[in-house]
C-alpha cells in the first residue's frame, strides 16, 4: 500500500477576491500549510494549480506540479494524471483546508487499510437550518463534508472516467457503487472562503 496525496489549489478564488492559497497565514502561505500537513501522511504530494501560478507554487515543497483544469474534477484528473506507478491508494485534499489535523488524516488512511474503496471526513452540522422556500431542515440527517477524503486508487480512477464531473470526488466513487465511508472530521479543519477565515485561522494557531 503506497498512499500519495494530490492538493487541489487551482481555484481563481472569485469570492476571496484573488487566489486565497497564496495568501500568507501566520507567515506561511495557505498553500504551503496544507501541502505540508499532506507530506506528513503520504509518500509523495501533487500539487494541482492554475497554470498562471505555477511559478509561484515552485516553493511548495510539493513533489510534483501540474496545471489543473476548468473545474474541480478535471483538476483532480490532471492530478491523477501524474501519480507514480507505485501508488495504491491516494488522498486529495483541497489546498483551502490548511489547518487539517494529522489525526484526521490518520483515520481516513484506516479506514483504507480496512478495505474501503472511499473514505470521507465528516462533521455534525450545528446549524438551524431552513431550506429557501422557509421549510425547517432536520440537522440530525446532515453531514459537512471535509477534505482530504482518501481513494483506493482504481476506485477514483473508475468515477473518473469520462470526464465526469462532482463537487467533491466521493461522489463519484458511491455513484459506481463504491463502499464508501464516513470518519471523524474536524471543526478546526476549516475551510478559506472569505478574508475572515484567514483571521479565524491565524487565531486557531495561536491557540
Amino acid at each position: 500500500m503506497e498512499v500519495w496525496s494530490i492538493v487541489v489549489a487551482a481555484g481563481s478564488g472569485r469570492r476571496f477576491g484573488g487566489p486565497k492559497q497564496l495568501v500568507e497565514l501566520a507567515g506561511r502561505r495557505v498553500v504551503d500549510r496544507s501541502v505540508d500537513a499532506m507530506a506528513r501522511v503520504s509518500a509523495g504530494v501533487v500539487l494541482v494549480g492554475a497554470a498562471d501560478q505555477l511559478a509561484d507554487l515552485t516553493t511548495s515543497g510539493a513533489d510534483r506540479i501540474v496545471a489543473g483544469g476548468a473545474t474541480r474534477s478535471a483538476s483532480v484528473r490532471a492530478g491523477l494524471d501524474v501519480l507514480p506507478e507505485s501508488a495504491t491508494h491516494v488522498l486529495v485534499h483541497d489546498a483551502a483546508r490548511p489547518l487539517v489535523p494529522e489525526a484526521v488524516c490518520d483515520r481516513v488512511v484506516a479506514a483504507l487499510v480496512d478495505g474501503a474503496d472511499g473514505v470521507v471526513p465528516v462533521v455534525p452540522v450545528t446549524d438551524s437550518l431552513r431550506s429557501v422556500d422557509g421549510v425547517p431542515v432536520d440537522r440530525a440527517r446532515l453531514l459537512a463534508v471535509q477534505t482530504p477524503q482518501g481513494f483506493r486508487l482504481d476506485a477514483l480512477r473508475a468515477g473518473h472516467a469520462g470526464d465526469a464531473d462532482a463537487t467533491d470526488d466521493a461522489t463519484l466513487v458511491s455513484g459506481l457503487g463504491g463502499d464508501v465511508r464516513h470518519v471523524d472530521g474536524d471543526p478546526v479543519n476549516l475551510k478559506i472562503t472569505g478574508p475572515d477565515d484567514v483571521r479565524i485561522a491565524e487565531v486557531l494557531l495561536d491557540d
